[in-house]
């Protein structure tokens, strides 16, 4: 009789163990959601709060237009630094931001050539491509890339090969943004 009541106290206690434990999690996640999802967040304000591409082709500012996805692991560890960058430069240059999983955007995908995320293409004043920078890229270099297009010191001539971060061979025939290849 004792080891049935023992039996049936240990079942109850691992199902109140199991709901605190449970109920901890859900807890953990609310409080957290906004530390552990940050990059992602940014991410999708950027794409959220980003300019039209039209409207930004034809008003006399520079362009930074990023191609990009939210499931892109080297584009969520980007956009806090891109989101500093937006902020210092906003502006001197419009920042558009295209997410490759929007087919709304795909005129530009096929027309810019993008193969890989995330991509960075630069535009002078007169929406003429300067340079393109393909994955991972430093702060650094992009600071370096705006203020010098800002000074009208780049040319396409500065940037005729596209800066691209080191990517390893590919079993993959078809290589394309959202295969991420």
């Amino acid at each position: 009789m004792e080891t049935e009541g023992k039996l049936e106290f240990n079942k109850i206690l691992q199902k109140i163990l199991i709901i605190l434990f449970t109920f901890a999690v859900i807890i953990f996640f609310f409080f957290f959601k906004n530390t552990l999802f940050k990059s992602t967040l940014i991410l999708r304000n950027l794409g959220n709060i980003s300019l039209d591409p039209e409207i930004a082709f034809n008003n006399t500012k520079p362009t930074f237009l990023e191609f990009y996805a939210e499931w892109c692991e080297v584009c969520k560890e980007m956009a806090p630094k891109i989101d500093e960058i937006r902020k210092e430069y906003s502006d001197e240059v419009n920042f558009v931001f295209l997410n490759v999983d929007n087919t709304k955007w795909d005129k530009y995908v096929k027309n810019l050539n993008v193969n890989g995320i995330p991509q960075v293409n630069l535009f002078d004043e007169n929406a003429n491509l300067i340079s393109t920078l393909i994955g991972l890229q430093e702060e650094d270099l992009i600071e370096n890339a705006l203020n010098k297009l800002l000074k009208k010191e780049m040319t396409h001539e500065d940037f005729i090969s596209s800066h691209i971060s080191d990517i390893t061979n590919s079993s993959i025939v078809n290589i394309g943004p959202r295969t991420h290849g």
